[in-house]
């Protein structure tokens, strides 16, 4: 046996870091302050795994040779706290599941378009013939997949919050998107501690390893003059020519790594919008890394079919046009959502606020909109700052309410955008539960 390792949180996460540590040979024991989802608490009794909720016992720590801790728990946690005054080391689930593996990694970072970016490239993988998984932030847990599989290659989404508690996780191969304002609240309203938490992607990473950036965003160009990192560059551009990366030439996107070049026209890609471009780009330049054909590069640049909850198109009643874009949970996200409409908007959204600041959208909403339904359980703000900006703005307590209030402001030919900009954990589990909760009222309309 290899020691006791107490798991913190037991949900995704915690529950596969308990599953790889008990098929590792270590004694698990989680520990969760809420209650279980039924799901998790069976799988820990299959795997005769010992769990606790409702609390965090007071001899948990007794013997532990390490914690794991889930990523929705902040450092500041007094249980957090309590492990560390005990000089007990406090790690990722995907610093653990790391160790476990000798898979290639591609590991995408980043405020929006991470689920869309490692969705692209997972597809390339697989269209190539590779061994490949998909997980972290998406679907499935590292820790989890590592126990149960046996891949070659990862195509893996990572938050701010995963990488806070890594120590020599590293990937091969990382990408960074873009960094907006977001999760504030939990980085003190400091966005430094946001960009350092981004950044940790890189930071055990060599010349054998390929970084990844966005130049035309000005948080990360900013920092790159900063920083020192390790890793080979490459960068993505809608507006300049990088040596080593992708670039736009007479509407056309071209891939440059080393020795190879790989081009396709903008118009066969799947993925519309200017966010997606960015997006196109970063995984072409992974995949022209991994060494995948161009021919499957393009078609799989030419053929992804975009991912539940983003910009997922519903139905069409009476000439509206519903479209379900749940998971936008920050300004940014609505900002590309709303700039990708090419009709006038009924704009759903609201819930929680991470501090946003809505003015930026000011902008577009005046150009696109045309009536705003409020779906949270405090407006407040987003009223306060659309209500001189359109012309009606209505709020709403439940999605059915918020879809049939939208189905009767919209006019034939409009879009029904639900693009919350908020978290969604006022009045939904997840902003999964918010999309699907979406399609289902609009199904019954």
């Amino acid at each position: 046996m290899n020691g006791r390792i107490i798991i913190l949180g037991g949900g995704e996460s915690g529950t596969g870091a308990a599953v790889l540590a008990k098929r590792k040979g270590f004694a698990p024991f989680l520990s969760d302050a809420g209650e279980m989802k039924p799901v998790f608490r069976e799988l820990l009794t299959q795997q005769s795994i010992e769990w606790e909720e409702g609390k965090h016992g007071r001899q948990l720590f007794k013997g532990a040779v390490e914690v794991i801790k889930s990523p929705g728990i902040p450092d500041s946690a007094p249980v957090v706290q309590r492990a560390k005054k005990k000089g007990i080391p406090v790690i990722s689930e995907i610093e653990f599941a790391s160790r476990f593996t000798s898979a290639t990694k591609v590991c995408v970072t980043g405020s929006n378009g991470k689920t869309t970016t490692s969705s692209l490239i997972y597809h390339m993988m697989k269209k190539e013939g590779l061994n490949a998984g998909l997980a972290g932030n998406i679907g499935t847990s590292f820790a989890r997949m590592v126990a149960e599989h046996d891949y070659d290659y990862y195509s893996l989404e990572l938050s701010s919050f995963q990488l806070e508690d890594i120590v020599s996780f590293k990937p091969e191969i990382a990408i960074l998107l873009n960094i907006v304002p977001d999760h504030l609240d939990r980085y003190n309203k400091d966005i430094l501690n946001y960009l350092n938490a981004k950044f940790r992607i890189a930071e055990n990473m060599g010349k054998e390893d390929a970084f990844i950036w966005c130049r035309d965003d000005p948080a990360i160009a900013g920092e790159m003059e900063k920083r020192d990192i390790g890793a080979s560059l490459f960068s993505f551009s809608l507006d300049s020519v990088p040596r080593q990366g992708a670039y736009i030439e007479e509407n056309r996107i071209v891939i440059t790594t080393q020795t190879n070049k790989t081009d396709m026209i903008m118009d066969e890609l799947s993925l519309k919008g200017r966010h997606n471009v960015y997006n196109s780009m970063a995984a072409g330049i992974a995949g022209q890394l991994l060494r995948i054909r161009k021919e499957v590069i393009r078609e799989s640049l030419s053929d992804f079919q975009g991912i539940e909850h983003r910009l997922e198109p519903v139905l069409k009643i009476h000439g509206i046009e519903f479209i379900n874009d749940s998971k936008a949970t920050n300004v940014n996200s609505s900002w590309y959502a709303l700039e990708s409409m090419k009709k006038k908007v009924v704009w759903i959204a609201g819930g929680i606020d991470k501090g946003n600041d809505y003015s930026e959208l000011i902008g577009l909403v005046r150009e696109k909109v045309h009536a705003i339904v409020c779906l949270g359980k405090d407006n407040t703000k987003l009223v306060d700052t659309f209500k001189d900006v359109v012309s009606t703005v209505v709020e709403t307590s439940s999605m059915q309410e918020a879809v049939r209030s939208a189905y009767y402001l919209a006019k034939n030919g409009d879009s029904v955008l639900l693009s919350p900009a908020c978290a969604s954990f006022d009045l939904f589990e997840n902003y999964e539960d918010r999309g699907r909760q979406f399609k289902s009222c609009v199904r019954n309309l």
